[in-house]
């Protein structure tokens, strides 16, 4: 038997087609949804630490340009205030000067003259005082400090490129009598350094020094029967006069010499022999003829012909052509010492001084 067929109707496809389109529609949905939260998105890793730092560097390079900013506004801030108070500063000093000009201006010509007349009287009185205490003064390069205010005309030679000083430094030095000497030689150290004829000595030589040429050289020997440089270790060479500090240094170191010893004229002059170069001016400060030779003697006492024996030998040692001034404080019992050492003087071309007992 023949299957029957269905008749088609346009309602029942059409509802049919709708569910089967909705339920896919619905099924698509789903599908493309949970696909979407399934796939993992990869973004790009790119690496930003270089760009951090450089913005840090970019941070610190601006922090310190703003503490220089903030130094520099301060610094001009000070100018600022130096500018202004100087600017004051000016004004003031333009405005003195304007009065200056003003009084100037208001004073005559005659009362101008009359000033100057006066500032011309007070510069000359000031110049004639000048003069006058230079006179006073002389060409001293050291003061000498003594007894009331007077100069003594000497005679004495004190110029010289190189002037040598002989101080004699004997036991003979202690007094100007024998008995002094004897009591003398058996005290202290202090006291023989402390002795009225030999402080005087000292004092001739500190005032000697301050009349040599500012230009000039020097040495000091003390002398007895050795010799030794005041300023021990200086005997090969000369001092400069203009060196103050050194100068008053050797005359300070006089006062630690304790006179001692018998009188060697002939190992002093033999020193002088061997200095280079020579001395151009000698000053020989003693109280008579020398005791020893350059060997000790065999007795303890000595005649007045040996003595004046051995002080002849002693100036054939000597340099020629160089003047010898000799400053004397004669000494009890030796008539032959004022006119052998006036003799020396004479034919050296120097000077002889027998000077009183409150010189210089």
């Amino acid at each position: 038997m023949a299957r029957r067929k269905r008749r088609f109707t346009a309602s029942s496809l059409s509802f049919l087609d709708i569910m089967s389109c909705g339920f896919g529609a619905v099924a698509l949905i789903f599908l493309i949804i949970k696909h979407g939260s399934d796939h993992q998105v990869d973004a790009p890793d790119q690496d930003l630490s270089a760009e951090v730092n450089l913005l840090q560097e970019e941070v610190q390079f601006g922090r310190e340009h703003l503490v220089q900013a903030r130094n520099t506004l301060d610094t001009t801030s000070d100018e600022l205030v130096k500018t202004q108070g100087l600017a004051r500063r000016i004004i003031e000093q333009i405005e003195e000067v304007k009065g200056n000009l003003a009084e100037v201006d208001s004073t005559t010509e005659e009362e101008d003259i009359q000033r100057l007349q006066e500032k011309l009287k007070k510069l000359e009185q000031a110049k004639n005082k000048l003069e006058e205490e230079n006179k006073k003064l002389g060409d001293n390069v050291r003061k000498h400090v003594g007894e009331g205010d007077r100069q003594y005309l000497t005679g004495l030679r004190l110029g010289g490129d190189r002037i040598l000083i002989l101080l004699d430094s004997s036991a003979s030095m202690l007094g100007d009598e024998l008995i002094k000497v004897i009591r003398a030689r058996n005290m202290s150290s202090s006291v023989k350094r402390n002795t009225e004829k030999w402080r005087r000595a000292k004092q001739t030589v500190s005032w000697l020094v301050s009349q040599f040429p500012q230009e000039s050289q020097y040495q000091i020997y003390t002398f007895n029967t050795g010799f030794r440089a005041a300023i021990v270790g200086t005997e090969d060479r000369w001092l400069n006069v203009d060196d103050r500090d050194q100068l008053d240094k050797a005359i300070s170191e006089l006062d630690e010499i304790v006179p001692e010893n018998g009188t060697s004229l002939e190992r002093a002059f033999h020193a002088i022999s061997g200095m280079s170069p020579l001395p151009d001016n000698i000053i020989l400060i003693t109280d008579g003829l020398p005791t020893q030779g350059m060997k000790k003697p065999r007795g303890n006492t000595i005649s007045g012909k040996d003595r004046l024996k051995l002080f002849r030998t002693a100036v054939d040692i000597l340099p020629k052509s160089v003047p010898i001034n000799v400053i004397l404080a004669p000494m009890e019992g030796d008539p032959h010492a004022a006119s052998e050492y006036w003799k020396l003087a004479m034919e050296t071309q120097g000077s002889f001084l027998a000077p009183s007992k409150d010189w210089p």
